[in-house]
């Protein structure tokens, strides 16, 4: 396995942290019988990591394909097992600043791990213009 697949691993990992520790911390009160139960989720801290956890499930899809696509099409390894890392960082402190509600700084980090997104999906095509 590459290091980016690794990071794809990671990155969902990440997201099902995000929610299953905030349930462990409130396990007296969470019922998992009603797991969506909007009660349990009125409490501003796991309510921004149930946010943070459906953004991470909305950004998986697109880093994996992303990631899978870039290395079937055999772009540069080297740069999208980097980038992919980066992305990784990004959201692990994506989910910090939303859980921690720092929403300005919290868009600025959504947009930098859009743009990796975009950048590893594009490396294929951009392969020839890379300085080898």
């Amino acid at each position: 396995m590459t290091v980016a697949e690794l990071c794809v691993f990671g990155t969902l990992m990440l997201s099902l942290l995000t929610i299953a520790s905030v349930k462990w911390i409130g396990f007296r009160r969470f019922d998992n019988s009603r797991p969506r139960d909007p009660v349990f989720y009125d409490d501003p801290i796991r309510s921004r990591a149930l946010g943070a956890h459906q953004n991470g499930i909305e950004a998986f899809p697109f880093f994996a394909v992303a990631v899978l696509l870039a290395e079937f099409r055999l772009g540069p390894l080297r740069l999208i097992d980097e980038l992919a890392v980066l992305f990784l960082i990004v959201r692990i402190a994506y989910v910090f600043t939303y859980v921690g509600n720092r929403p300005t700084l919290r868009s600025i980090l959504w947009s930098i791990g859009f743009a990796i997104n975009i950048a590893i999906f594009f490396l294929p095509a951009i392969k020839g213009y890379l300085p080898a």
